[in-house]
């Protein structure tokens, strides 16, 4: 590992229309009297991670109401309904210039906590060659998503309603996987029924 620490932020992708909740903006929801993006969010910001950032787009006006008084950027993707690769590729362009990595988060995954950030930071070495860290349970890859600068172009570049999944598949060797040993890195809130244990 170099002495220095990586700069790394983190970005929080909370632009969907929860299309699958009968209307309502999950993301507001309550989970264990918090709503869904402010756990996410705070988990976030009390990492190692920073600056943290949140892309809105979906209802971004309850979002930011959600957030309020949290110390986060806010950046608002117009093209939103265009899938998941619009938020990405603006969350990547508000990076600070000196930023070495970012942390990709899911606005929709209630049992993210701290320490799964922490934990893909400690093993971030892109002096080193590493190009991503990525959380896994069980076998299963899951989310955060650490990407070094060395992916942000190719991260850009996707189009549609998808992650960086594929351009981290693509860095093969160079991409760190952290085992981790419970579900909070695979589990997300798809359907009002995810709601139940969620915390």
């Amino acid at each position: 590992m170099s002495s220095r620490r990586p700069a790394v932020a983190a970005i929080v992708l909370a632009a969907g229309q929860s299309r699958r909740m009968a209307g309502v903006n999950k993301l507001t929801l309550p989970v264990d009297g918090v709503p869904l993006v402010a756990r996410v969010v705070d988990a976030a910001l009390a990492s190692q991670a920073d600056p943290v950032l949140v892309v809105t787009g979906f209802d971004g006006d309850a979002v930011r109401r959600a957030l309020a008084g949290r110390p986060v950027g806010f950046i608002d993707n117009p093209a939103y309904a265009d899938g998941m690769s619009t938020s990405l590729r603006c969350g990547l362009a508000a990076l600070p210039a000196d930023a070495d990595g970012v942390v990709v988060c899911l606005a929709d995954m209630p049992r993210l906590t701290t320490a799964v950030i922490d934990r893909l930071l400690a093993a971030f070495d892109p002096a080193g060659g590493t190009a991503a860290c990525v959380p896994a349970y069980r076998g299963r890859r899951g989310n955060p998503v650490l990407l070094a600068r060395s992916l942000f172009a190719g991260a850009a570049a996707i189009a549609g309603d998808r992650g960086a999944r594929d351009v981290v598949s693509a860095a093969g060797d160079a991409v760190v996987v952290v085992d981790w040993d419970d579900d909070s890195v695979v589990f997300d809130v798809d359907a009002p029924g995810d709601l139940e244990g969620a915390g």
